[in-house]
């Protein structure tokens, strides 16, 4: 049973989209290594932009100074 955990910055990704990324993750597992589409687990996790760093800096900073 394969699980995809696709993590995100909780700032407007709309249902769709996020349905989107769904439906394309379990398709490409069925495309490249034959899994199952039903037993294939999709889990998206929306992370708040403070609790996410790249480079010693928040993503509300980084976003805030243009970077």
């Amino acid at each position: 049973m394969p699980f995809v955990n696709i993590k995100i910055t909780r700032d407007g990704a709309t249902a769709e989209q996020k349905a989107e990324l769904i439906k394309r993750s379990t398709q490409m597992l069925v495309d490249v290594l034959g899994k199952n589409p039903a037993t294939t687990v999709v889990v998206i996790e929306e992370v708040e932009m403070d609790n996410w760093g790249i480079g010693g800096e928040t993503v509300t900073a980084r976003r805030a100074s243009g970077k």
